[in-house]
């Protein structure tokens, strides 16, 4: 059912020119040639995934400290989802929620050599305040999918992320 479902997704995101990463699935990923995985901290080991996928393809990871922060980027990820900003309810057993004011405790003036998104229950207002943190962009999914006007809310988050440069598909 997964993979279906995954390689119907990856269809789409050729159609749109849209990068594809698995969540939590390493076998998936690799099964549905997606561009890369999503690790969760407790979801399998990063060298693991790069032997399996390749140095080509994309893996990311979870973090909610400072020591997460490191983690990730001593194990070879190519970014980092860092959060929960506030509660989801994508996700069952989440990480101590971080604010606003945690994101710019961890990511303010510190040198992460990769980009950093923020995750777990962003909004589109909050997207400036995550952007002075240091916060590179941002990952979202329950406010797509909980949306009665899903392709307005994602014209939302483009016109909050980048302005007047936004695709108007």
């Amino acid at each position: 059912m997964y993979l279906a479902l995954a390689q119907r997704v990856k269809q789409l995101c050729e159609t749109y020119h849209a990068t594809f990463i698995v969540n939590d699935a390493l076998e998936v990923a690799l099964a549905c040639g997606a561009h890369g995985v999503h690790l969760g901290l407790e979801d399998g080991s990063i060298a693991a995934a790069r032997t399996v996928l390749g140095h080509d393809k994309i893996i990311g990871g979870t973090a909610n400290t400072a020591a997460h922060l490191q983690q990730r980027v001593a194990e070879g990820c190519n970014y980092i989802g860092l959060g929960p900003l506030r509660f989801t309810n994508t996700k069952e057993n989440l990480s101590p929620l971080l604010g606003v004011e945690g994101y710019r405790r961890l990511l303010y003036g510190q040198p992460i050599p990769i980009p950093v998104y923020a995750i777990g229950g962003i909004g589109t207002e909050d997207i400036s305040a995550l952007r002075a943190c240091g916060a590179y962009g941002v990952a979202v999914s329950g406010v797509i999918t909980q949306a009665t006007d899903k392709k307005n809310i994602v014209h939302q988050f483009n016109q909050s992320l980048y302005g007047s440069l936004t695709d108007s598909r």
